[in-house]
């Protein structure tokens, strides 16, 4: 099995901002945490998380998940407050799905053997939508 591993390099925990209020970063670590409880109760079991490419302008993967058939899964967690400009889901651009499958790639590379891979979004707002195979490396 797999081991977890985190991939953060150099962010902090953060706390609560001048104002009181829950930062952007909580907000979002919260997000994932509840993708991650999400996947894993529905059978996925996590491989990596926040998984960075080295250097500038490269690319990250929130959550890198393993299906029971093997299937190496990257999963972008999206979370925002309101569903409008779109929605969560809206605020995945092509150039957001560009830096992840750069990651995915680098990932990848750095496996002797290549399993069937997908690309998942996991909406979190009022409700949790996971969305499989949401895009693909084309």
């Amino acid at each position: 099995m797999d081991e977890l591993q985190n991939n953060k390099h150099g962010k902090s925990g953060g706390g609560r901002g001048p104002s009181g209020r829950i930062s952007t970063k909580q907000r979002g670590d919260a997000a994932e945490d509840a993708a991650l409880e999400y996947l894993c109760a529905a059978g996925l079991t996590p491989v990596a998380r926040n998984y960075r490419t080295p250097g500038r302008g490269g690319g990250e993967i929130d959550l890198i998940m393993r299906e029971r058939d093997g299937t190496l899964v990257f999963v972008e967690v999206r979370q925002r407050a309101s569903g409008s400009h779109g929605g969560a889901g809206g605020s995945i651009t092509g150039l957001k799905q560009h830096r992840i499958i750069f990651a995915a790639r680098h990932y990848i590379s750095r496996l002797r053997v290549v399993p069937p891979c997908r690309f998942d979004v996991v909406l979190v707002e009022e409700r949790i939508e996971w969305l499989r195979a949401a895009f693909d490396a084309s």
